[in-house]
């Protein structure tokens, strides 16, 4: 994957993934492996979160069209390098939020 195209987007629009009877399957340890570091990356990268929760449903039996969204991913994030949080060890611990809801 060093050598692919980066792309700009997460997921292509309206795409949905599901288990269908016609897949055609995939090394499902490969796609374990993937997933796994993915789900740990998004721990500093909160903008793969959700993508790699969807693919994460599909683990025990994985189909080429759910690899094919990881290896999107991977494209994303080879295009993105600079989008990360970074968490300091002395640094400050607070998280802020703002909202701008009211319910009075």
């Amino acid at each position: 994957m060093l050598d692919c195209k980066p792309i700009d987007t997460l997921s292509e629009q309206n795409h949905k993934l599901g288990l269908y009877p016609d897949q055609a399957t995939t090394d499902k340890e490969r796609y374990q492996r993937l997933v796994g570091k993915l789900i740990y990356l998004a721990h500093t990268r909160p903008d793969i979160a959700y993508v790699v929760s969807v693919v994460n449903q599909f683990m025990h039996s994985p189909s080429e069209d759910q690899m094919g969204a990881v290896t999107r991913i991977l494209r994303y994030l080879k295009g993105t390098p600079g989008k990360v949080l970074m968490f300091s060890k002395y640094g400050r611990t607070d998280v802020e939020g703002y909202t701008d809801a009211d319910w009075a």
